[in-house]
């Protein structure tokens, strides 16, 4: 048997199909464009995730017909916090908002003002999350806010597509401002806070359990047979945490993309919402876990080979893989507000520090360390919860720079895991999530984690070096 994991990503979707035994067939992506119609909008249009996963799933399908046919579950991951909006019919009543739109920062002010939200959803209110895209919706589109009659996830919305059933699974849910984090239920007290009801939201499933079969027209169309499983899945780092193994109580994945994320996962609920850190259900039953985020890791070095002309490869090369003292100039890396632990959508970055000797290879360092001392301080948000992370396996694109992992390691103080080649990422997750609903695995079976090609362990020699240039790096925000 096989199994097919989609993860609806911001920039495109990938469709990944794997056998019983987790090796990888084939693997096929989709691009996506985003429409920002003004300032800090960001939309998409959801028919296009329909069908770029057509697009994806149809070309696995064209080559790998034999494989196809012995799918038995296909697995969801995706973007987190969107809002797509239904009316009774099932129509898109405009496109969604996703979860880089900054638009309702007002809106998430005013409901992180009431006590009630982050007591019950164990998390700030911030301007990503879903609850507050409402209340702009109600306030500046008041006729779309009285037809909706659905509010779905982006991955949720496909599954609809899939199904014809509106589910949503724990760790998404999570996202979206309404859920009761710990008792793993919607709140009605907070979707009331936003004039919305129970009604209006999808019905929940654990990540490892059946949401719904899928569509015979289109199981026919992929070359399936009948009574193929699509489990409820995740949000992208539950599902990329599912397909590195990140889910036994202080395991943990430090993730290099266009946003950075330190991820913990926990056996038991642990919010602490003051530091900025989010508190959200796991893919897995009765398992949690916490997340710092940062806005801009290598969207950070992607804006810098922009500005210079120069690849983002050639500037990490340029470094070499040897660590040096830290720069004398400091970056922070808020050119797109930040999360955890500041939360400000207003914040914006800035190197410090410059000299007649700072060239591009010195702004290059500084940028690496003012990124890896941004993990410093999820690192220590993290950890006034309780939670000890020991060491952390590096993902995402910027992992493949030995020097940014040498620098992480030695401001967190901890050894950092270089997974051997492969593709562990949401997609490969949402499988494993497909394999436990369709053969009733047990989870700890599947979640194993990738072999270790590389173990990077802090520069010893450059540990107070590091701890005096992250003590300027702090000293910076309230100048910023």
């Amino acid at each position: 048997m096989t199994q097919l994991g989609i993860d609806l990503g911001t920039s495109g979707v990938k469709a990944l199909l794997i056998d019983d035994n987790q090796r990888i067939l084939a693997a096929k992506t989709a691009p996506l464009g985003v429409s920002r119609l003004h300032q800090g909008w960001s939309e998409q249009t959801p028919a296009d995730w329909v069908d770029a996963v057509s697009d994806a799933v149809g070309r696995i399908a064209a080559e790998h017909p034999a494989e196809m046919s012995a799918v038995r579950g296909i697995g969801l991951s995706g973007q987190m916090h969107g809002a797509t909006l239904l009316d009774k019919a099932d129509r898109v009543l405009r496109p969604a908002i996703l979860w880089n739109d900054t638009r309702c920062g007002a809106e998430a002010t005013v409901l992180d003002a009431d006590p009630l939200f982050r007591s019950v959803s164990g998390n700030i209110v911030f301007p990503g999350f879903t609850a507050p895209k409402l209340v702009w919706i109600r306030n500046h589109e008041p006729d779309i806010f009285g037809r909706v009659s659905k509010v779905l996830l982006p991955k949720d919305y496909l599954r609809l597509w899939l199904t014809g059933e509106h589910v949503s699974d724990m760790s998404d849910s999570a996202g979206t401002g309404w859920l009761d984090t710990g008792a793993r239920k919607w709140s009605r007290p907070l979707l009331s806070a936003c004039g919305m009801t129970e009604d209006q939201m999808p019905r929940l499933v654990e990540g490892t359990e059946v949401s719904g079969t899928l569509r015979r027209d289109l199981a026919q169309e992929w070359g399936m047979g009948p009574g193929v499983v699509v489990a409820g899945g995740g949000g992208d780092n539950a599902a990329s945490a599912i397909g590195m193994g990140t889910v036994k109580s202080g395991s943990a994945f430090v993730s290099l993309g266009t946003s950075g994320v330190l991820f913990a996962a926990n056996d038991s609920y642990k919010p602490n919402p003051a530091s900025a850190v989010h508190a959200f259900c796991h893919a897995l039953p009765d398992t949690w876990h916490q997340m710092g985020v940062m806005l801009s890791a290598t969207d950070s070095l992607n804006w810098f080979a922009n500005l210079t002309g120069t690849a983002a490869a050639k500037l990490a090369s340029d470094l070499g893989n040897e660590l040096r003292r830290p720069s004398p100039v400091t970056f922070l890396p808020y050119i797109s507000g930040e999360r955890t632990p500041h939360n400000s959508a207003s914040v914006r970055g800035l190197f410090a520090g410059l000299g007649h000797e700072s060239g591009r290879t010195e702004l290059t360092q500084a940028l690496f360390e003012g990124v890896a001392f941004a993990f410093r301080d999820m690192f220590a948000a993290i950890r006034t919860t309780g939670t000890t992370i020991e060491r952390a396996t590096a993902i995402g694109g910027g992992s493949r720079s030995v020097y940014w992992l040498k620098a992480i390691a030695t401001a967190l103080g901890i050894p950092i895991d270089v997974p051997e080649e492969g593709d562990y990422g949401a997609a490969f997750g949402a499988a494993r999530l497909a394999l436990i609903a369709a053969d009733g695995c047990i989870p700890a079976d599947v979640c194993s984690s990738p072999p270790v090609a590389l173990t990077i362990d802090p520069v010893e020699s450059l540990l107070p070096a590091y701890e005096e240039a992250y003590e300027r790096f702090r000293a910076l925000y309230p100048a910023a």
